[in-house]
Formats: structure tokens, sequence, C-alpha cells
């Protein structure tokens, strides 16, 4: 009995290690929403054809835009003042996670060294993916994430939900905007 009690917890740690595992995502573009004029980030499974659209706030699609398009500042931007400052304080940043759903807001968490501790820092995750840019460091969303905007974009409120991911996932570079990656 005790076996299977073990068994039992065992696959439970499988369930909850499957659903916290990561998987890297690219930027596939940014681009503007024709219903609700607002910036969408669209990550894309770097090994699938998995999207995640995340919808973002003016200014910040414009520090990731300028990053990916290279744009030099004439003076530091936010995510470029972030990026000195870890990098004067001996910190490197190695990852950026959108790590959780909760109630139609994403949530992200940046990972860095320094001085030999990891660092977890709580972020949006368009500022966390405007400093992975600059950092050039690997973005990765939480399986969890993945198969909850999912089951948001299947709900009952959205019929159209497999019309809404089919388009996300053919949508050609034009479409994509100068942002293309």
């Amino acid at each position: 009995m005790k076996g299977g009690v073990m068994k039992a917890a065992s696959e439970h740690g499988d369930a909850v290690a499957a659903a916290n595992a990561e998987v890297e995502m690219q930027i596939r573009g940014l681009m503007i929403d024709p219903v609700t004029n607002m910036p969408i980030v669209v990550l894309k499974d770097v090994a699938g054809d998995t999207v995640l659209p995340i919808w973002v706030g003016i200014f910040e699609a414009n520090a990731i835009a300028l990053e990916l398009e290279k744009t030099a500042t004439p003076r530091p931007m936010t995510h470029d003042l972030l990026r000195n400052l870890a990098r004067g304080l001996n910190a490197v940043v190695h990852k950026v996670v959108v790590s959780e759903l909760r109630d139609d807001t994403f949530y992200a968490v940046i990972w860095m060294e320094q001085g030999g501790e990891t660092v977890a820092l709580d972020s949006r995750p368009s500022d966390a993916i405007a400093l992975a840019l600059r950092w050039d460091c690997p973005i990765y969303a939480s399986r969890a994430v993945l198969d909850n905007a999912k089951q948001v974009a299947e709900g009952p409120q959205n019929v159209n939900a497999d019309e809404m991911r089919r388009w996300l996932e053919n949508l050609n570079d034009d479409e994509m905007g100068r942002y293309k990656m």
C-alpha cells in the first residue's frame, strides 16, 4: 500500500513538473490588434507552432520595437538603464519566463545571477521581453501558461477561438509589420 501512495505522489509530481516545464519562445512579431488598437507581442514556440499573443502597452511595445530594429537612442531608455544597472552590479540575466496567467493578466520572472546567487525578479512580460532582447537571452513560457492561454481562448465567450489561433499561426511577414524576425 505504501508503494501505491509513493507512485501516486510520483505521478502527481510528474504532472506538476510537466505543467511547470518551460517552452522556449521567440518573438514572431509585434503588431496592432485591429479590434482594440493595442499592441500585441506574438511569441511562438521555437520547436512548434504554438503562439502566445500578449497585449502590451504602447510604451512597452515601443521599447521592444526599438530593440528589434536595433535603433539607437541618444540617451538610455528605461530597459537600457536596467541592463546597464545589472551590468554595473556584475549581474547577468540568464532568461525570462512568462510564468503565469491569472485573471487575464500575464506575469513573468526575470532570472539573473549576481555574486554567485540566483535572483528571480517579478516582472510584467513586456518589460521582461524588452530586457531579454537587450541581453540576448532566451524567452520562455511555462507549459501551464500556454495551456491556460489556450483554454481561455477556447472558452465559451470566444466562439471564434480556433479562427483566432489559426490567424495568429498563419500571419505572414507583411501582416506582422516592420517588426518581423
